[in-house]
């Protein structure tokens, strides 16, 4: 589902919704979007203001600390049945990290893991974060991918425990924007791909059937 630009509680509510669904057997969805400038904080994270110049702060039950979203980043909630395709938690995280590392590679950015820091690496320099939560095995939240992120909102936190700079964009790497559109069909692609689903429909992610 291509959700546009949306506000972060109004995406959260359609998360809890369609893990619901899930629940009760229908599919494996993987929501992409943007949201308005927000900041939240995982379970590991220590509280803050509940705005901060202007940015509203938002307490939510991924695992993790705290993270930006904002215009030019494109989140993913993936809610999968883990229990259902045989992964465990771990397994997943790295299932993630390949599609977003695959999608990347389409790009010409070559781009890898980092021991015990989750998320996707370029040079040293971190350009997706993945947060997730689960109900009975079935995940939601996701990964947060920099396409052409500002990337001086993270100075208002420490994302994911590290100093702000260490943040960067597929913007920087390539020192062009680069087409939203384009990065949200090439990741819905890898993501299909890695996971094994055969089809992709406008309610969700058929999984294969043979």
């Amino acid at each position: 589902m291509d959700l546009g630009l949306i506000d972060y509680v109004e995406a959260h509510r359609l998360q809890l919704k369609l893990v619901e669904e899930r629940l009760r057997g229908g599919a494996d969805t993987l929501l992409l979007l943007e949201h308005p400038h927000v900041i939240t904080l995982g379970k590991r994270a220590k509280d803050m203001e509940l705005s901060i110049k202007g940015v509203p702060v938002i307490r939510v039950e991924r695992g993790g600390e705290a993270t930006y979203h904002g215009p030019g980043q494109l989140v993913g909630y993936t809610i999968v049945d883990l229990k259902e395709r045989g992964l465990g938690v771990w397994e997943y995280v790295r299932l993630l990290e390949e599609a977003l590392i695959r999608a990347l590679g389409d790009f010409g950015i070559r781009a890898g893991r980092r021991e015990k820091a989750p998320g996707v690496w370029v040079e040293g320099k971190k350009v997706a974060s993945i947060g997730l939560a689960l109900r009975h095995w079935v995940t939601y939240h996701g990964f947060a991918l920099n396409v052409n992120t500002d990337l001086s909102y993270f100075r208002l936190i420490r994302p994911c425990g590290f100093d702000p700079d260490v943040m960067t964009s597929m913007e920087r790497i390539l020192g062009r924007r680069v087409g939203m559109g384009e990065v949200k069909a090439r990741v819905a692609e890898r993501f299909a791909e890695v996971l094994g689903y055969s089809t992709i429909s406008s309610t969700g992610f058929a999984p294969r059937t043979s």
